[in-house]
């Protein structure tokens, strides 16, 4: 298995986790609503519905994102390879090395760490286009980009 693909399935795990927290969160919320309609009145009752009710809404939020992340991550093709940095690269610089995915922190693959970033962030933004050789400055920091595959 390529390191492209390592990294690509770790990215999918993490996507997979977060959806499935979210769904969790929101079975609980359903859960919730329920038992709290059957339990109680007044405007406690009120008040603890809304509550839910908003907690339900961020839920809803969240897996909407995660949705979008998970068709940018379906948009990568981990058999393709460019001298230029662009969506689904590796890069290897002389401070850290990216994966140009989704945002997902850190990763490691054979005892190498790599941080899964989306070409939307401050760092992304600064990669993509790039080739070895180019110097990238972030955060008052210079670094050179040493490998792209």
């Amino acid at each position: 298995m390529s390191l492209k693909e390592k990294l690509y399935i770790q990215c999918v795990e993490f996507v997979d986790n977060r959806f499935q927290t979210i769904q969790n969160t929101i079975n609980e919320i359903q859960e919730s609503l329920q038992s709290e309609t059957k339990s109680s009145a007044g405007d406690k009752h009120e008040t603890g519905r809304a509550m839910l009710q908003l907690e339900r809404e961020k839920a809803g939020n969240q897996l909407s994102e995660i949705s979008k992340i998970k068709e940018a991550l379906i948009k990568i093709d981990i058999s393709k390879s460019s001298k230029n940095i662009g969506l689904g690269s590796v890069v290897y610089t002389t401070k850290a090395n990216y994966y140009l995915a989704i945002s997902a922190g850190e990763l490691e693959v054979d005892n190498n760490k790599f941080y899964a970033i989306s070409p939307n962030t401050p760092m992304g933004k600064l990669l993509i286009g790039k080739s070895v050789g180019d110097e990238v400055v972030f955060r008052g920091q210079d670094f050179i980009i040493i490998e792209v595959f």
